[in-house]
């Protein structure tokens, strides 16, 4: 609670809620008091309970105990219907709208307006009253597009205005940054403050660090399902915040590589992609972690799905120890001994539908067939059991549906089923994206473990932090180029953002 707050400001309060499930209590006797008109972050690893005291606060859970007071009256929320009656709108991580339909018919969807006694939809009103929704709250998107035709971010701004038609006096938003641009992340954030200008209390749920202090009023932690700590953003540092949720501190989370840098593995000439990026150069040794820096939409993903196949350069080469290599599809890629973990595990990365197994050998399928094509099933279990217990994959068993994982575990199922390829060079493209800042260190020793057994790391990532803590050398890609390089003793905050930003000049080294 923010020492500016008075307990008669609140809008929400939540006192000793708690929930259990079979086996498992993801409640203890929770608090938390949110202000009118302020931006409350939510902060703990996952199972620290925000997911479940948030589907408590919209209506898909029942608490067990505890109380639930909207601006000083005590309330009970049974159902989703009875939360936005309330005020109370969810927005989740998944969008789910309606793609077939227009903007302002998904915002009003169920609370269409109507031309009177007749019960026409009344097309023109729905239309008139998006526009002053988004008016209000500076949402550029045409009310008459159809939602399929919307990006990511378009699709959360109707989201956010839809959430407001409701009247939400709270607004709940879950990873609403984790597919967005920098530039998207500044305009949603420019729409969340219009919204606490209007009064409304938004309550943020982040794993990232950057983000948090730059939009939170007041933070809440939680860890192992019990309130840890309340207070104003600026009470905190990042520090102080790492400590509360996982007991240790921001240093301790990237583990020291201990690998030998032997000869070079993978060199990049001149590969150049026409309006996406162009003669970039590089090398990368055995053993070493070599990381990609840069602003989102600057081009490191796109030099990655060319190095491995996924897009055609039109010019450059690429070698693999040594030799000219190729690489015109994943499956030339994969002959090489490389793997490719992408940025987005659930569309790119893994079968949501399937079984923790049928993922984890997906592309190592064939080495578990005989010479007939008839499959080993023995020896895959086998196979897939060993990587669960060296990746420490929490799973109840291996033939779990991989959707029914948190992020962080789906995330080792994705570096499972690379590893059992046998790789030499592995590609990890934003391998920390929307996982808690506890699984978020497990990879970070996975990698380490990676290096210090001679693979080539490509690391890629947006949060600086982590490159840093965790690379040998850092190149820096500004609009398709390579705008900056840096070895571990000259890395400094300052220079790899500039670099990022082409403030500063770069003469390409050559290893």
């Amino acid at each position: 609670m923010s020492s500016e707050t008075k307990p008669a400001d609140f809008v929400l309060r939540m006192e000793n809620i708690s929930k259990s499930f079979p086996g498992i209590v993801a409640l203890d006797s929770v608090r938390l008091d949110v202000a009118k008109g302020e931006v409350h972050v939510l902060m703990g690893e996952n199972g620290a309970g925000k997911s479940t005291l948030m589907k408590i606060l919209s209506g898909i859970y029942q608490k067990d105990r505890g109380a639930i007071y909207l601006n000083g009256k005590a309330v009970e929320i049974k159902s989703t219907k009875e939360a936005l009656r309330l005020g109370i709108s969810m927005i989740h991580q998944e969008l789910n709208p309606v793609k077939a339909m227009s903007v302002s018919e998904n915002i009003f969807l169920g609370k269409e307006p109507t031309h009177g006694f007749l019960g026409v939809v009344n097309r023109k009103k729905e239309r008139e009253m998006t526009q002053a929704l988004f008016l209000d709250f500076g949402i550029s998107v045409d009310p008459d597009a159809v939602m399929e035709d919307l990006s990511v971010a378009e699709m959360q701004m109707v989201e956010i205005a839809r959430a407001v038609s409701y009247d939400s006096r709270v607004i709940i938003m879950d990873e609403p940054t984790s597919a967005l641009a920098d530039a998207e992340v500044s305009k949603l954030f420019e729409i969340i403050r219009r919204l606490v200008a209007a009064g409304i209390a938004v309550i943020y749920i982040s794993h990232k660090m950057d983000e948090i202090f730059q939009i939170a009023d007041t933070i809440t932690v939680l860890r192992d399902g019990q309130f840890i700590e309340s207070r104003a953003a600026k009470m905190f540092d990042q520090d102080t915040l790492v400590k509360l949720m996982v007991g240790r501190s921001v240093g301790e989370l990237f583990p020291e590589v201990r690998s030998q840098k032997g000869p070079v593995t993978l060199e990049v000439e001149r590969l150049t992609l026409g309006g996406v990026f162009h003669d970039v150069s590089f090398k990368a040794r055995k053993g070493e972690v070599l990381g990609f820096a840069g602003l989102m939409g600057a081009g490191r993903s796109e030099i990655m799905e060319t190095i491995f196949g996924l897009r055609k350069a039109d010019a450059g080469t690429i070698s693999v120890n040594g030799k000219a290599a190729q690489i015109r599809s994943p499956q030339d890629a994969i002959a090489h001994r490389l793997a490719f973990i992408t940025d987005d595990r659930q569309s790119t990365g893994l079968n949501m539908k399937v079984s923790v197994k049928d993922n984890i050998t997906l592309v190592a399928l064939k080495t578990f067939t005989s010479f007939t094509q008839v499959l080993r099933p023995e020896q895959e279990n086998r196979a897939v059991d060993e990587e669960i217990g060296v990746l420490q994959i929490k799973s109840r068993h291996r033939d779990q549906i991989v959707n029914t994982l948190s992020g962080g575990n789906q995330q080792k199922v994705v570096l499972a089923k690379w590893l059992l390829s046998e790789p030499e060079i592995i590609i990890l493209d934003e391998p920390t994206r929307g996982i808690d800042i506890g699984a978020k260190a497990e990879v970070y020793k996975i990698v380490a473990r990676l290096a210090e057994q001679g693979r080539t790391i490509l690391f890629i990532s947006s949060e600086l932090q982590e490159v840093m803590g965790m690379c040998d050398r850092i190149i820096v890609i500004h609009r398709g180029s390579i705008s900056g390089e840096f070895e571990r003793a000259e890395f400094d905050r300052e220079k790899i953002v500039n670099a990022a930003m082409d403030n500063g000049d770069y003469s390409a080294r050559r290893n």
